[in-house]
Parts: C-alpha cells; structure tokens; sequence
C-alpha cells in the first residue's frame, strides 16, 4: 500500500474510518487505544535516536514494527481481517525480558526514573506504554478485542522497564532509590 497523499480532509469533522470502512468518533476509546500505542511508537524512536547501543537498538527496532500491527490490531474491529498480535510475541518479549534481567542486578526497592538520557527516555516509554494499556483495559469493556493486546501490552512495559535499567547499566549510570517522604501533613 502505498500513502500518496498525507491529508485527505475525510477526518476535519471529527471523524476517522476504522479498518474496515465503519467511521467513528477521534474521540472513541478504540482510537485513543491505538493512538496511545503511535505516540509510544514515536518516543521509541526518540529513544533510537539517544541509545548507540545496537543490541538495544534492534530490539526497539522489533517493537517498533510490531507496534505497527498492534494499531492495525486496534483499529480493526474482529470481524475484519486484518493484522493481529500473536501469542508467540508475548512468549518473545518473556524471552527478552529474561536475557536482559541476567545482566542486572535484582531489583529490591523502587527506583527512580532517569538515569541516561536514553535510559530516562525508557522510563518514559513505560509509562507510555502503561497509559495505552489503561486505554485498552476500557476498550475492551465496551467492544470485543484480541485477547493478546492487553498480555502483550502489559508484557512490553515490563520490557522498556528492563531496558532502560540496561541502558543505565551499560552507561555506568547508578540506579537511585526511591525515598519516600516522611513529611507529616
């Protein structure tokens, strides 16, 4: 497929097509969901950008194409064929989530985001990534969604978490706990 022209005038009353052809609201919570996951896809590449280390970069590389099918995921109804999430991919980002956690350190209390600048961006993306899974927590008590999104979704913050601990890592960037406030009020 190819995109010839970037404005179409077709979304200037509000409304955008859905995969399939049915129109809806920008405001739906179905393309809220899937624009929650363009934005997390774009503060990846922001992380691309800040991050030299090729490892690192191939496997934001990954998500950032499998973020792709997730929006088509979200923007497809169930009953239109269209591009979907796949178990395998959850078992896959398990699988890096474990390979990465083997140069870590355990984690025993809260830390606090930042770090490197690459590494802050990640803390970032997480938290990107937790707020688009809110988004289709709600989706999903109101339309019938593939059942691997939310797994999938969930899976990958726990992922930009671990990566951006490996970031800081490889950088010689220290963890800082977080200290809790013992103010009285």
């Amino acid at each position: 497929m190819r995109i010839t022209k970037v404005y179409t005038r077709s979304g200037d009353q509000g409304q955008t097509m859905l995969v399939g052809g049915r129109r809806v609201s920008k405001g739906s919570l179905r393309v809220e969901a899937y624009g929650e996951i363009d934005e997390l896809n774009s503060l990846l590449g922001i992380a691309r950008a800040e991050i030299s280390d090729a490892s690192i970069d191939a496997t934001l590389e990954r998500l950032q194409n499998e973020l792709f099918t997730v929006g088509a995921d979200l923007a497809s109804p169930l009953d239109v064929d269209a591009p979907r999430v796949k178990d395998e991919w959850v078992s896959q980002l398990e699988r890096t989530i474990d390979e990465c956690n083997r140069e870590l350190p355990p984690l025993e209390e809260f830390i606090l985001p930042g770090g490197s600048r690459g590494g802050a961006i990640l803390h970032l993306a997480r938290a990107v990534a937790r707020r688009a899974e809110r988004r289709i927590v709600q989706l999903s008590h109101q339309e019938a969604i593939n059942p691997v999104l939310l797994p999938y979704v969930n899976r990958l913050s726990d992922l930009l978490f671990v990566l951006a601990r490996v970031t800081n890592a490889r950088q010689g960037k220290p963890e800082k706990l977080a200290t809790f406030s013992k103010r009285k009020t």
